[in-house]
């Protein structure tokens, strides 16, 4: 019969301890290099692969500070040297970490290699034309067409009453939208609910926007002042 208990387990804590510290020494050499990279690429988070003869080393970084380091010898398994999940075992960590010394050579060169890569750029950039008079001329069309607006508004709030409304027409089979309230008119829309509000409470349209509506807005008048006319034609018939 057996002896009871068994011989007691080895104790892992030495080499547990030791992988930690290379893990942890890991973790902050090649943070360092995250942490170049980061400013390199200019972005908060990415990654790149680094190839040595032994195999790929991938770098993955967030907010400048690294979120792993793969290892991957090409035959037999990739190794997470850091990870934010779980340390790697002992064996595969020694065997990775033979050719961290060539990762960290291959990221040396890669960057030795952009050195002078921006030294031909010309900052000789040609002049910033200015949008003055293009935006004086946006904002004389906006500025006439909300006075016809906010007079349309005005005729409208004294036949229908209340403090806000909508009129609507079609101008070649495009929709307008006209919608008021006590202040005059409160926007200007062209084409339904996704279509270009002329007038609005937020930001003015486009010139693009303004070239390819504001030649259809005398259109919209006509078609304000004919609906004015047929209700006064259709209030003349009443007789008392």
């Amino acid at each position: 019969m057996t002896d009871w208990p068994p011989t007691d387990p080895t104790d892992a804590s030495a080499v547990a301890d030791r992988r930690d510290d290379l893990v942890a020494a890991v973790t902050d050499h090649a943070g360092q290099i995250a942490y170049q990279l980061a400013r390199l690429e200019g972005g908060d988070y990415g990654q790149r692969t680094f190839e040595t003869e032994r195999g790929d080393w991938t770098l993955d970084y967030e907010a400048g500070d690294i979120s792993y380091l793969r290892f991957d010898p090409g035959r037999g398994e990739e190794v997470y040297v850091v990870s934010t999940k779980q340390p790697p075992e002992p064996g595969p960590l020694a065997d990775a970490l033979r050719d961290y010394d060539a990762f960290v050579s291959a990221f040396n060169e890669y960057v030795d290699s952009l050195d002078g890569v921006l030294d031909d750029v010309s900052t000789d950039f040609p002049p910033v034309h200015s949008t003055d008079e293009a935006v004086a001329e946006r904002d004389r069309v906006l500025d006439r067409i909300r006075d016809v607006c906010d007079r349309i508004a005005r005729e409208l709030e004294r036949y229908e009453g209340g403090e806000y409304g909508t009129f609507t027409t079609r101008v070649g089979g495009t929709r307008w939208e006209l919608n008021w309230d006590r202040d005059g008119v409160s926007y200007l829309r062209v084409g339904g609910e996704d279509g270009i509000y002329l007038l609005s409470q937020y930001q003015p349209p486009s010139a693009d926007d303004i070239r390819e509506c504001a030649p259809d807005f005398p259109a919209f008048v006509r078609a304000y002042n004919d609906e004015v006319a047929r209700l006064e034609a259709d209030l003349e018939q009443i007789q008392l």
